[in-house]
C-alpha cells in the first residue's frame, strides 16, 4: 500500500514543545473544578486551607508562566503512528529528545534525568524521554505527554494478583498501598490502574490509564463501577490533602485493562500527584 500521508517532525518537534508548555503551566479546567470540590466537601480547616493554598497555586502559575511544582518532572511521551504515514525530517526519538531540551531551556524547567541510574551523573537536558511507540492503522499521529514528578513515581506498585483471588483483594491492597504512601505523592492523587497483560505491560497501562479524558470513568460498565469503589474507599482513608487527614484523598481513579496468561493478574499502581499533567494533540 502506497503511503498517503507525510509529516515532518518538525511539526512533531514544535507541537510536543508547547504541550510541554502547557502542562508545566496551566492546570486544566477539571484539575481546578476537582480542587474545588474537594475543598467544599472537607470539615477540617486544615483540610480547606491545603486545597486554597493548591488553588492559588494553579492561578499563580499561570498568570505568571511559572511550573505549576518546582519538579517539573521526565517527559513520558506516548505515540500513536499510523501505518499509512510516512515520516519526514529526523528520526522520531531525536526529534522527541530535541523537542524535550529545547522546552526545558527555554521555559527555565528543571533538568531531573540522569545519565545512569546508579553513577547519578544529570544529564543537563532533561532527556532521554520515556517514549512509548505504537504502530495503529490508518493515517493518525498521536501524541501524548505526561510528566512526571519523582515523589508520586516513587509510590508505583506492582502485584502479581493470583487469577483465584477476588476484586475485594484488589482493592484492599490499592487502598494499602495509597495509605501507606501518605503525604509522598502530594494528595488529592490521581491513581492509574493497569490490570491484566504482563507486568511490563501493567505498568505502562498504569500510566496510559491517566491520559483518558478528565473526569470522565471506564466506558465499561463493570471497570466504571470499579472506579466509582475504589475511589470512594481512598476518600474514606482519612489521607486527605497532602497527607494532613481529611476527604480528599484521589481526584480521580482511572483503570486500564489488557488480557493476561490464565495463571497470571498483574495490578500495577501509577500515583500521581495533584498536578496531573496530561496533555495530547493529533496531527
Amino acid at each position: 500500500m502506497a503511503m498517503s500521508r507525510t509529516i515532518h517532525t518538525d511539526l512533531i518537534k514544535d507541537k510536543l514543545v508547547d504541550l510541554i508548555r502547557e502542562t508545566s503551566f496551566i492546570a486544566p479546567p477539571f484539575i481546578k473544578e476537582c480542587f474545588a470540590r474537594i475543598r467544599e466537601n472537607e470539615s477540617t480547616d486544615i483540610a480547606r486551607e491545603t486545597m486554597n493554598i493548591l488553588i492559588e497555586n494553579t492561578e499563580i502559575a499561570a498568570a505568571e508562566q511559572i511550573p505549576l511544582c518546582q519538579d517539573t518532572g521526565v517527559a513520558v511521551v506516548f505515540i500513536e503512528l499510523g501505518q499509512s504515514v510516512r515520516l519526514e525530517g529526523d528520526y522520531i526519538y531525536d526529534a522527541v529528545n530535541s523537542a524535550v531540551e529545547e522546552a526545558y531551556r527555554k521555559f527555565y524547567l528543571r533538568k531531573s534525568v540522569v545519565s545512569d541510574p546508579l553513577e547519578r551523573k544529570n544529564t543537563g537536558t532533561n532527556t532521554p524521554a520515556f517514549i512509548h511507540l505504537d504502530i495503529v492503522p490508518g493515517e493518525t499521529f498521536r501524541l501524548d505527554l505526561m510528566l512526571k514528578g519523582g515523589g508520586s513515581e516513587n509510590m508505583s506498585a506492582l502485584r502479581m494478583f493470583r487469577p483465584t483471588d477476588s476484586v475485594d483483594m484488589i482493592i484492599d491492597y490499592i487502598e494499602d498501598t495509597v495509605v501507606k504512601a501518605g503525604p509522598n505523592p502530594c494528595p488529592p492523587l490521581f491513581l492509574g490502574v493497569g490490570i491484566g497483560g504482563t507486568a511490563d505491560t501493567a505498568m505502562t497501562n498504569s500510566k496510559r490509564a491517566l491520559l483518558r479524558p478528565a473526569g470522565t470513568w471506564h466506558s465499561n460498565p463493570f471497570y466504571s463501577d470499579l472506579e466509582k469503589r475504589i475511589y470512594e474507599r481512598l476518600n474514606s482513608s482519612g489521607v486527605g490533602p497532602m497527607g494532613f487527614g481529611g476527604a480528599g484523598t484521589a481526584g480521580a481513579v482511572c483503570i486500564k485493562e489488557a488480557p493476561a496468561h490464565i495463571a497470571s493478574l498483574p495490578v500495577a499502581l501509577n500515583l500521581n500527584c495533584h498536578s496531573l499533567r496530561v496533555a495530547g494533540c493529533e496531527l
